[in-house]
């Protein structure tokens, strides 16, 4: 007897032993379970099992009746048509059939609201793309969602989405589905105003009393119009004088990015390797290697001769290409191929860096990286690249919990 494709649908208060319970009310006919899926929101759940069936529905309409009836709950049995070129499948089909055409779209918002995600399904929708499943990643600080599209054009969902973050405000990443995203292994973050707040250079110039001078150079590097090398010498020519007690103290008052323990705690607890790449100083990079146990670092070297600044760099420049050489050599020493790296930056000496790593994020950038960028975040808090990764809140805050004590809201540490 060919088998029959019937779907079940059952929802209703969700608690201990529900699907257990319904799988036995299909133990007592000749049925294979072809398709699974689950969701519960609030204490409610919402299950659908997709059977073949060797027999009779109606007789499998009643098992699974009785056995609702008696747990409360809605349920809805069907016959479904098997798709002409999708056969039932088989211990030696091999392989599973999933789609590598598949696409997780993250969407990212304080708040999300219903106007703006009505926007980005219909602009899915518009190129072809059919939304499978929607999975919460996070309500707080930032409620962020994961969407897996099936059916439409990476490059083309990825245009039409970066025209509707910038008609909604959201933030809007796309990637491909697969083993490709769940590989990442190492992570390489910018410093100043990535990793940090402000830019480092920017705080010694202001104790130097040269501040204006320093930021609207750094504000000219940083958009690209200026060669970053030239800038730098030109930024620390301006500091000579200054005294290491100072920039120790400039040191000592750089602030992390809210989120930024968060998420070099989290990657590393997954196995990634996590460093920096900084166009800054080492002597104030140096502290956060040192604090937030970093594997690996790269950032120029400040001369300081007698306990003054010379107003000179020590050896190679960590310019634009210098940051993406930085990652090719750490990827390198981790025996990580590129394709498994993230790179994440604020400026256009990061473009190279970015577009190197097999995932570049742009976290709140200048408009040179921005738009050059496969993901760009606005969002003031650091762990959201978390979200972009597939990691959800509730994992980061297990995990967390499992090692002590919480620090607090995550997302402010």
């Amino acid at each position: 007897m060919n088998p029959i494709g019937v779907l079940v649908t059952v929802s209703g208060r969700d608690r201990p032993g529900v699907t257990a319970a319904l799988f036995s009310s299909f133990a007592a006919h000749d049925v294979d379970v072809v398709d699974v899926e689950q969701v519960v929101i609030r204490e409610r759940v919402i299950l659908g099992v997709v059977l073949d069936l060797r027999g009779d529905p109606a007789s499998l309409r009643r098992s699974v009746g009785n056995t609702c009836s008696a747990l409360g709950m809605e349920h809805e049995v069907v016959v479904v048509e098997q798709p002409d070129n999708e056969p039932a499948a088989t211990v030696a089909d091999g392989p599973s059939t999933f789609s590598p055409a598949r696409l997780h779209v993250i969407v990212l918002g304080r708040p999300l609201r219903p106007g703006a995600l009505a926007d980005v399904a219909q602009r899915i929708a518009d190129v072809g793309g059919n939304i499978e499943s929607v999975t919460q990643l996070s309500s707080y600080p930032v409620s962020s969602l994961e969407m897996m599209v099936a059916d439409a054009d990476a490059e083309q969902l990825r245009a039409v989405l970066v025209r509707a973050a910038s008609d909604t405000g959201l933030d809007i990443a796309v990637e491909p589905a697969g083993l490709a995203r769940r590989a990442k292994r190492l992570v390489v973050l910018d410093v100043d105003s990535t990793l940090v707040q402000g830019e480092g250079i920017d705080e010694l110039a202001k104790l130097a009393g040269v501040a204006e001078r320093v930021a609207a150079i750094t504000a000219s590097a940083m958009a690209g119009s200026m060669d970053f090398g030239e800038s730098l010498a030109a930024r620390v020519s301006l500091l000579a004088g200054l005294s290491e007690s100072e920039v120790h103290r400039v040191r000592d008052g750089l602030v992390l990015t809210p989120g930024a323990r968060t998420l070099v705690r989290t990657l590393k607890r997954l196995g990634y390797a996590v460093g920096v790449v900084s166009g800054g100083f080492t002597v104030l990079t140096d502290r956060f290697v040192d604090e937030l146990e970093l594997d690996f670092a790269a950032a120029n070297e400040l001369e300081i001769i007698d306990g003054r600044v010379t107003g000179r760099v020590i050896g190679p420049v960590v310019d634009r290409a210098g940051k993406a050489s930085a990652l090719r050599r750490f990827a390198g020493a981790f025996n990580v191929p590129l394709s498994q790296t993230v790179a994440i930056g604020d400026g256009a000496n990061d473009i190279d860096m970015l577009r190197t790593a097999g995932l570049g994020i742009a976290f709140n950038a200048k408009a040179a990286l921005r738009e050059s960028a496969e993901v760009a975040v606005n969002q003031p808090f650091l762990d959201v690249v978390l979200y972009i990764l597939g990691i959800s809140r509730s994992e980061i805050e297990a995990a967390d919990a499992g090692d002590g004590p919480s620090e607090g809201l995550a997302s402010l540490s």
